[in-house]
């Protein structure tokens, strides 16, 4: 199957499939039911006594909110700054075993906090090349997953382990897309097998185009632009991500002082009111004086507008509908202020 690549955190990504494009491929998503392929996300094993609470003291969501079963969107935070370090999906098979999802790049730095952090008897192994992970997104995935034979009927954020011709897969209810979706985790060794019977099962295949489109339209960050080591949750409105009431987690300190005294920057989203398409890095401008950066911004498909999240300054009275200036290559183009996401949320 010929596609278009592009390097992604240190990954050559498909970046479109032929006779697709990112438009067919988006509507694919919303529409009917398309497959990403995510290998190149990280996948880490935590296991042994108390491996969970192990976690639950080094990240930022609070693990006993969850289950054996279930899988928690969380986030690995600079200890003296409370800076985004990386953002993760944390699955919960059992008190000493826990499975992390955590970003391409940003893999061996977590891996070696962990390490470093882990009790003697608690095991942190990387299993980057052991497991092919498939995004199966859209409202005709379930219906995709009973042709496979694999489970689709459970709550959201929650898994079930199935077979699929000899080989354990691991089906969450999960995705980045804002539609209903799978996040499908197996061994390498079955994933030709497990590709080929979702094309046989009509399901189009998607690129990274795509899934910045569909997560932009969500409003979802991406780490390395809306979260990083200089964005904090705070910042970046993601503070239903972190356990405040947690005795302890990296970065706890730095963050409770932020969010007492207020953020110096602050998410918002950006819609534009011509035919601009705002990009990242790109300055926002309030009457004139820069007041903020986007930090991620493309054209809309579902919308047919460009959209952008944008960190602001909070010297400003910001709230939706105040009108700002984005500098798109030296012209001031009009947009305004809302709050993401940008489309109707189907996750659920």
């Amino acid at each position: 199957m010929r596609a278009k690549f592009s390097r992604f955190g240190g990954w050559d990504m498909p970046l479109e499939y032929a006779g697709g494009g990112v438009l067919k491929e988006h509507a694919a998503v919303r529409e009917g039911v398309g497959v990403f392929d995510v290998t190149h996300l990280g996948k880490v094993s935590v296991r042994g006594p108390g491996a969970a609470d192990f976690l639950n003291r080094c990240l930022t969501n609070d693990l006993d909110r969850i289950g054996t079963g279930q899988a928690q969107y969380t986030m690995c935070c600079d200890d003296a700054t409370g800076g985004v370090v990386d953002d993760l999906i944390a699955y919960r098979f059992g008190d000493d075993d826990v499975f992390l999802v955590p970003n391409a790049a940003n893999t061996a730095g977590l891996l070696d906090r962990l390490q470093q952090a882990a009790p003697p008897l608690v095991t942190v192994l990387g299993q980057h090349q052991d497991y092919v992970v498939l995004a199966v997104q859209g409202p005709g995935s379930p219906a995709a997953l009973a042709a496979l034979g694999l489970p689709n009927d459970h709550d959201y954020m929650r898994f079930q382990v199935a077979r699929f011709e000899g080989a354990d897969v691991t089906v969450c209810r999960t995705g980045y897309t804002g539609e209903r979706g799978y996040e499908l985790i197996a061994p390498n060794a079955a994933a030709p097998a497990l590709w080929d019977a979702l094309i046989a099962a009509d399901v189009r295949p998607c690129g990274l185009g795509a899934r910045d489109t569909l997560r932009t339209e969500m409003g979802y960050a991406l780490h390395g632009q809306d979260l990083s080591p200089s964005i904090t949750p705070v910042m970046a409105r993601s503070g239903w991500a972190v356990g405040w009431k947690k005795e302890r987690f990296w970065g706890k300190e730095a963050l409770e002082q932020e969010k007492a005294g207020g953020a110096r920057r602050t998410m918002w989203g950006l819609e534009a009111l011509d035919r601009a398409i705002p990009r990242p890095h790109m300055i926002v401008l309030r009457q004139g004086v820069p007041a903020g950066e986007v930090t991620s911004g493309t054209f809309s498909p579902t919308r047919r507008l460009g959209i952008a999240l944008a960190l602001l300054q909070e010297d400003y009275d910001w709230h939706e509908g105040v009108e700002v200036e984005v500098d798109v290559r030296g012209r001031r183009a009009p947009m305004k202020v809302v709050k993401p996401p940008f489309v109707a949320n189907h996750t659920r």
